[in-house]
Parts: C-alpha cells; structure tokens; sequence
C-alpha cells in the first residue's frame, strides 16, 4: 500500500493473479468434491471412511480458499473493479 493507504498497480495486478489461481484450485477442488460426493460413502469400510475424510478436507480448503479471495478482493480489488462475484461456499455435512 500507498503512505495514503493506496493500493498500488503492481499490488492490485499481483492480487489479481493471486485471484485467478485461487479461482482455477477451487473450481478442481469443487469438481473432486463433486465426484466424491456422487459415490456412495455410507458403507463402513476402509474407503468410504478414507473418502469422508478426504470430501471433509476439501470443504475445509474450499471455505479457506474462498476467505482468501474475499480478502484479497476487499483489500486490493474492490476499489479497481477486478472483483469477481464468488460461488456459494460449501457447507459442512
């Protein structure tokens, strides 16, 4: 930032591409999340264990992932027009 509190090009244009790859990992995060959730996880046995823990991983890293954006885009976006509307954050099953 600026000494008046300024978000400088080179900041908004880093954040920009920090953005867009956070975007890029959510949308694959999203489809394996997706795909897990389509399989039938409710047996117990080793698999479905090792699936629930992994689509309870990535609901984690997605809400992360999703608080990352929301800040960079409050900090170095939302003043220059790069904001980008978000998809709905995953809930916890």
């Amino acid at each position: 930032m600026g000494h008046d509190g300024s978000v400088g090009g080179h900041q908004a244009a880093q954040a920009v591409k920090l953005v867009h790859a956070l975007r890029v990992q959510l949308l694959e995060m999203t489809s394996q999340l997706a795909w897990i959730e389509r399989q039938d996880v409710t047996r117990r046995n080793a698999r479905a264990l090792a699936m629930r823990l992994e689509a309870a991983a990535l609901r984690r890293d997605i809400n992360k992932a999703q608080i990352l954006i929301d800040r960079l885009e409050r900090r170095y976006l939302n003043s220059n027009g790069h904001a980008q509307p978000r998809p709905a954050r995953y809930q916890a099953r």
